[in-house]
Order: structure tokens, then C-alpha cells, then sequence
């Protein structure tokens, strides 16, 4: 009797994972079932709840999964300019695309799929620990403002998302809306550039 092709991973719960995250690239979220990552990773469609409860499950993990590798590049991009709260956040916003170009099915599962990063204690703890690090830089930047000029650096960093994803979704992806005459980090670039210097952070000839 042959067996299923899946179990030769040696880590069923990681194969069902992968399969899912080329489903959610290929379709999105939304648009395979379990039996399609089931067959994809050469297991029973049954052996799928062995270790997800449903396909919010499975989205969830590759999603917390995303998050670690997402805040890893976070932390290394604030490290290199650790010195510079300016650079350090524009530095956050370029590994933000670099994720997301990288990183398709993890991003879409992190970011479009609907799931909340407080579904499970394991999924909010690494997704706060990556967008801490845009907090944390966003945090420096504004204390150099006089204290009432300065807004909530969770209002910036959350800015700062802001941008990033909508760049993202415009212009780093194969979807309507991508063309443009700039690249996407210069977009970004610019766009961060004009919202600090509405707080006065970056004078207009700098």
C-alpha cells in the first residue's frame, strides 16, 4: 500500500503550512479549502485537523510564521541606523516592501486574510514584537519635537504602515494600479519625507 507523499516531510503540521502559503499566493486567502491544502501537501484531507482546528487555523500560523521573519528584518533594518531616529525609521519602511516582495503568501496571510493578530497568545506576541520596532523608531523621531508638537508615535507608526502597505498594494504588486514612472521605494521615500516635514522634523531644502 502506498503511503501519502505528505508524511515523508517528516513535519506534517509545516507541510500543511507551505502548501497553504502557494494556495494563498496562487488564489488568496479566501480561495482554496482545506482539502485543496490537504491534497497539495499529500495527506488526507482528515489528517488537515490533526493540527488545525479549520482554515482560519492554518491562515493563522502562516501568518505568525510571516510575523517572525518579518520582525527579524525589522530589527536588523532599525539596528543598522540605531544611531539616527530618522534613518532608522525610513530604514523600517524599505524592509517593509522588501517583506512583502519576498514574502507574498506570508504578507497576504499577515496582512489581507482578515485574521487578527489577537486570534492566539503566540500570533500577537511575535506581531507586536514587529510592529514594536516601527513604534520604537517612530517613538525616537518625535522626541525630537518640543512636547506639544509631538504626536503619539503609535499614530505615526501607524502612518508609517499606512504608507508602506499602501505602496505595496499600488505599485510593489502584480494587481491594477502598479504602474508608475517611480520605483516603490522612492514613493515611499518621498511620501515619509513630506509627512515629517509637516511636523517640522525636515526642514524644506533637507
Amino acid at each position: 500500500m502506498t503511503k501519502k507523499r505528505g508524511y515523508h516531510h517528516g513535519n506534517l503540521r509545516q507541510a500543511l503550512v507551505d502548501a497553504a502559503l502557494v494556495l494563498i499566493e496562487e488564489k488568496g486567502p479566501t480561495g482554496f479549502t482545506l482539502s485543496e491544502a490537504a491534497k497539495a501537501a499529500g495527506v488526507t484531507p482528515a489528517a488537515v485537523y490533526r493540527h488545525f482546528a479549520g482554515r482560519e487555523d492554518l491562515i493563522a500560523e502562516a501568518a505568525r510564521q510571516g510575523f517572525e521573519v518579518f520582525a527579524d528584518l525589522m530589527e536588523h533594518a532599525y539596528g543598522k541606523h540605531k544611531g539616527s531616529a530618522l534613518a532608522a525609521l525610513e530604514a523600517t519602511g524599505r524592509a517593509y516592501l522588501a517583506f512583502a516582495r519576498k514574502f507574498p503568501g506570508h504578507y497576504v496571510a499577515m496582512f489581507e486574510s482578515g485574521i487578527s493578530i489577537n486570534r492566539n497568545a503566540d500570533l500577537a506576541l511575535v506581531a507586536g514584537r514587529a510592529l514594536g520596532v516601527i513604534e520604537k523608531a517612530a517613538s525616537e523621531l518625535m522626541a525630537e519635537l518640543p512636547a506639544n508638537r509631538r504626536p503619539p508615535a503609535r499614530m505615526v507608526s501607524s502612518h508609517m504602515l499606512a504608507f508602506s502597505h499602501g505602496v505595496v498594494e499600488l505599485f510593489a504588486r502584480g494587481a491594477p494600479g502598479t504602474k508608475s514612472p517611480f520605483p516603490p521605494e522612492d514613493l515611499l521615500e518621498s511620501g515619509i519625507g513630506i509627512y515629517l516635514r509637516g511636523l517640522g522634523l525636515i526642514t524644506p531644502d533637507g
